[in-house]
């Protein structure tokens, strides 16, 4: 059944039926050429302090640019067993930025006991030296989350000579209602009213809000998702005033066939510039599925530095498309990226080597290991 609350969503909504996108199959070679993806749209604003502006992320209208956004500060570190110290994030972050990212997931304020490596979100925002032109989102799941990042801001602003942490936030929600119940205790349904108040605090503090719909290929618990489902709850994000929304394919069991089902359905009612993919590797096939969505359009997709993360919710889940895989991947199909690889496949080294694990992209260790050899021959 649709869902209810896109229907009730009544106050400061944005409609997003004057930028329809109709494809229902994959662009043309013409179409691809012609179109001029506009990667981050600017969201309305109301009246009220302002904690945002200062730093959207570097946006670039070419058809073969692709804006990736990093989310292995947040959505990989959230997962790792053992602590990760506050001076290893912010150097994370500073070797992200350097290596050419320009939207980096900072960190999340949830609870310190169900995520307890988000704890020390706020110490990374008080440390971070933020780079211009680089956005650091925080994921906040509900009113009182946003209230207390609003107050961090605040401390941050009045303490530190006006600096501004963050100008974005992200939210949450899922396609299917047992994950939503086990990750947020929350139907989707009941989510979406609450993400409306958030989104609509986040605006009134000039910030912007991006949206992520979990578990859009499959549910660990309910089995296959109908894209019709993904499509619903994406609209209803974007009417409360996300200015994009990204599509997690949560478990990683999508395939070309299931995801071009997927975007068949979405491209009828959603605006491409407005979708992201967010695709896990569990069954190694998150590149290809994120080429398969960038035929329909989509620019911007979310990826974790050497592979970090998972899902609690989801057992066996993998993390996200490792960043240097994905980033190998784009190149070499002849898109940009405004990463430097080569500072890229150093930061993954790096952390997998802080953190004690093996670097899971396989284009990292393969670059790595040729740079070395390389390296070698000429100090022979």
């Amino acid at each position: 059944m649709p869902l209810r609350v896109v229907q009730s969503c009544r106050i400061g909504l944005r409609s997003s039926s004057s930028t329809l996108n109709h494809h229902a199959r994959p662009l043309t070679t013409l179409q691809s050429r012609t179109l001029q993806t506009s990667l981050t749209s600017t969201p309305p604003v109301s009246s009220g302090q302002s904690f945002g502006g200062a730093r959207t992320a570097t946006t670039v209208s070419t058809p073969r640019f692709v804006k990736i956004v990093e989310c292995g500060v947040r959505d990989g570190l959230q997962n790792e067993p053992n602590t990760v110290s506050v001076e290893t994030k912010l150097e994370l972050l500073e070797r992200l930025a350097n290596a050419g990212l320009r939207a980096i997931e900072s960190g999340a304020m949830v609870s310190k006991k169900a995520v307890p490596q988000m704890a020390t979100t706020a110490e990374v925002l008080r440390g971070l030296k933020p780079h211009t032109g680089v956005a650091y989102p925080v994921l906040v799941p509900n009113v009182k989350g946003l209230e207390n990042l609003l107050q961090l801001l605040k401390s941050i602003k009045e303490g530190d000579g006006g600096r501004e942490a963050v100008d974005e936030i992200a939210i949450f929600t899922a396609a299917s209602d047992s994950f939503n119940k086990a990750n947020t205790n929350k139907s989707v349904a009941d989510s979406l009213i609450e993400l409306e108040k958030v989104t609509q605090l986040a605006l009134d503090y000039k910030l912007r809000v991006r949206g992520y719909v979990s578990t859009v290929i499959t549910c660990p618990f309910e089995g296959k998702v109908r894209p019709k489902r993904v499509k619903e709850v994406g609209k209803a994000l974007l009417d409360m005033g996300c200015y994009e929304v990204s599509l997690g394919d949560t478990v990683g069991t999508g395939t070309s066939e299931t995801v071009t089902a997927l975007m068949d359905e979405v491209a009828i009612a959603l605006p491409m510039n407005k979708i992201a993919v967010h695709n896990h590797d569990t069954y190694g096939m998150a590149v290809a599925n994120v080429l398969t969505a960038l035929k329909y359009g989509v620019r911007t997709v979310d990826s974790s530095v050497a592979g970090l993360g998972g899902c609690p919710f989801s057992p066996g889940a993998t993390g996200n498309a490792a960043t240097e895989d994905l980033v190998h991947a784009l190149h070499g199909a002849g898109y940009e990226t405004g990463v430097d690889l080569r500072k890229l496949v150093a930061t993954g080294e790096w952390i997998s080597e802080v953190l004690g694990r093996r670097n899971e992209s396989r284009a990292g260790r393969g670059w790595s290991a040729r740079w070395r050899r390389e390296e070698t021959k000429k100090a022979a």
